[in-house]
């Protein structure tokens, strides 16, 4: 099945910015903000998201501008909220996730009751479950295992969809052949109690045929699409689908011109890859939406469960939907991949490589996934931060340095830097003061620590 990707946005606006949008008496932007969800990067992707956005976003979760615009504001404010919840409650913590037409309820599961009113105090409702996160986790990481032996890849084929669902509190494992995901599991050797079967005829399939957002050609043949505009150092390039390439592939772009070639390639395991362009070819800051109108990338904080996600591909454009499930895993003919978000956005061949993006944030590049945009379908993106971490690449946006440019300092002074990759939990030191990482992102200039409690609470 489908393919697709593109980058991400700003930081110091974001106070200004909801300070604003308050004044204005935008409906509900009050309604679901608690007092420690302030920061950039939720505001900065309201303040920046784009009329094609907001209108694709009317179109496909059925919503009014206002609501769209509502609704980014809450889920940014619920990303920072459960971040902040995730390192409270420990080894407690099970998950969060949004609902409604705007997002405007967070909960948050945990496995102790005495959780219940340290919940409630951030103004999220509290859900008291059975299994912690990291068991779930940990399960899932165990059928991979058992998936990518060579005796279970059969099976594995027959159950190629595996996910944590946090709002039930399960380890999903979505089958052809309800058998094959029984064998699946006990091959895993993991408590049966973990696991919900559910049957489904999907069978997911890589996008080798057509690459989309801007397109893009394979050595004058296969399309994809462009991810998002990265740097490293000097070079110039762009992020995309493990599965368009191989090192050494080279690529044409959109006009047929030659473009440059791909320097490393994961596939399967991981659905990650970048192509480095020649002298003719500049990265910008944008993603292709609605109308060919440019989408401004500010930054790549991911987004929580529930929140709205939109995609970019070059088969079938501009689409919106929300995302279901972080750290899913898809078996595919060709192998098992892990670690990609599973979305209610609907994708066709080519679109393989695309983007996907929340508001102005980077999510991730298009791998795979079932349906069509006709009668609707599920998607699976590999997330932006670890490919940009794993190649040590620069997310382009609309606020970042320039080509070999490392942008601000850490100063004054401490382990801080900008353009790394920093996940939920990660610890840094920014002038004498240690701070803990409430949201994985790359860091961007001018998001120093203490210029943004979104991401960062000191310790």
């Amino acid at each position: 099945m489908p393919r697709f990707h593109r980058p991400a946005a700003s930081a110091c606006a974001a106070l200004v910015a909801v300070a604003a949008l308050a004044a204005a008496g935008l409906p509900g932007t009050a309604s679901a903000r608690t007092p420690d969800a302030a920061g950039p990067p939720g505001p900065a992707a309201v303040a920046d998201a784009s009329p094609a956005l907001l209108t694709a976003m009317g179109r496909d979760l059925g919503l009014t501008r206002a609501q769209a615009r509502d609704r980014l504001v809450n889920e940014a404010a619920a990303g920072a909220t459960a971040g902040r919840l995730r390192l409270a409650l420990g080894d407690a913590y099970a998950g969060a996730w949004v609902r409604g037409a705007e997002s405007a309820r967070l909960t948050v599961a945990t496995t102790d009751p005495a959780d219940i009113p340290a919940i409630e105090a951030h103004g999220a409702r509290a859900a008291v479950v059975t299994h912690t996160l990291a068991a779930l986790e940990a399960a899932s990481a165990a059928v991979d295992r058992a998936a990518s032996r060579t005796a279970a890849r059969t099976t594995a084929a027959d159950a190629p969809v595996r996910y944590v669902d946090v709002r039930t509190n399960t380890l999903v494992v979505q089958a052809v052949r309800p058998a094959a995901a029984h064998d699946l599991v006990a091959a895993a050797g993991i408590d049966r109690a973990l696991v919900r079967v559910e049957t489904s005829a999907d069978r997911p399939r890589p996008l080798y045929d057509i690459r989309g957002g801007d397109a893009y050609y394979m050595n004058g043949s296969g399309r994809c699409s462009v991810g998002f505009a990265v740097t490293k150092g000097t070079q110039q390039g762009f992020a995309t689908a493990g599965h368009c390439g191989r090192p050494g592939t080279t690529t044409s772009g959109y006009n047929q011109v030659a473009q440059g070639s791909f320097q490393a390639s994961t596939f399967p395991g991981r659905d990650t890859a970048w192509v480095a362009t020649n002298t003719n070819w500049t990265s910008t800051p944008y993603v292709k939406g609605q109308g060919a109108a440019n989408v401004q990338v500010t930054g790549s904080t991911q987004s929580p469960v529930g929140a709205s996600v939109c995609r970019s591909g070059s088969t079938t454009g501009w689409h919106c939907g929300v995302i279901q499930q972080h750290n899913t895993s898809v078996t595919y003919p060709e192998g098992t991949i892990s670690g990609v978000t599973r979305t209610t956005v609907c994708a066709e061949p080519g679109d393989s490589g695309g983007s996907y993006i929340s508001g102005s944030q980077a999510q991730g590049v298009t791998s795979g996934g079932s349906g069509n945009c006709s009668s609707g379908g599920t998607t699976f993106y590999q997330p932006v931060n670890p490919l940009l971490q794993a190649y040590a690449l620069t997310l382009k946006t609309t606020t970042g340095p320039g080509p070999g440019d490392p942008g601000e300092p850490g100063e004054p002074g401490g382990t801080w830097a900008a353009g790394t990759v920093y996940a939920a939990g990660a610890q840094v030191t920014y002038g004498g003061v240690a701070y803990r990482c409430l949201q994985a992102h790359q860091a961007q200039p001018g998001w120093q620590p203490p210029n943004v409690p979104a991401l960062w609470q000191q310790v």
